[in-house]
């Protein structure tokens, strides 16, 4: 009699993590990669802002000029991008495939508007709203990070209220508190080693 092997079938995954700025989606994302960096990718977004401080070109965003994101856009070289905070933000395609290619699971991070487009993009993507456990304590590390005007930080507060309520267009929601990152980052790879278990799998197309 012939013994039979039972596989379930599973694919790499991509995890969209969102939520209004100051929630720690960079940081969160990059906790997650460095809990199991075998297993995920890091899609690093391109950006025509100038960088912060302790920002890195290719590790926390590609800084390019306006010239440069255009002819990204001409050359179809872009998942999505859109106008944040005066600026142009977009995900290079390449990049996903590269990583998906490899059999490894794709997180990114995005913003709310962003997140909504990839959505309709590729269906079977995980979206994750991460956010703080009040308004109150976004609005503290927004003040704290230091890197706006005070007209700038008005907009992020009430751009972020707005963002707030479309929380239920998400798959998923996750707190990112205080002294409490290695919780959030737990949640996440729950929900992704949740999601490689599922029978209804589809591989992710562009």
């Amino acid at each position: 009699m012939t013994k039979e092997t039972y596989q379930c079938p599973t694919y790499p995954t991509m995890v969209v993590i969102s939520g209004p700025s100051g929630v720690g989606k960079d940081t969160v994302a990059r906790k997650v990669i460095d809990r199991r960096p075998e297993e995920f990718y890091f899609v690093v977004t391109a950006a025509t802002r100038k960088p912060r401080t302790d920002e890195v070109h290719g590790r926390d965003y590609f800084f390019v000029s306006d010239n440069e994101f255009a002819r990204m856009i001409d050359d179809d070289e872009l998942l999505e991008y859109a106008i944040v905070y005066h600026q142009y933000k977009g995900i290079p395609k390449q990049h996903i495939r590269d990583a998906l290619n490899s059999g490894r699971n794709v997180i990114m991070r995005v913003d709310v508007q962003g997140a909504a487009t990839v959505r309709k993009l590729i269906p079977n993507v995980i979206t994750v709203f991460l956010h703080t456990p009040s308004e109150e304590d976004l609005v503290k590390r927004l003040t704290e990070r230091e890197t706006e005007t005070s007209e700038g930080l008005s907009l992020r507060i009430a751009t972020a209220r707005k963002e707030m309520e479309r929380m239920s267009e998400f798959d998923y929601c996750v707190i990112n508190a205080d002294n409490e990152l290695d919780k959030a980052v737990s949640h996440i790879l729950s929900i992704v080693d949740a999601t490689r278990c599922r029978v209804d799998q589809e591989p992710i197309v562009l």
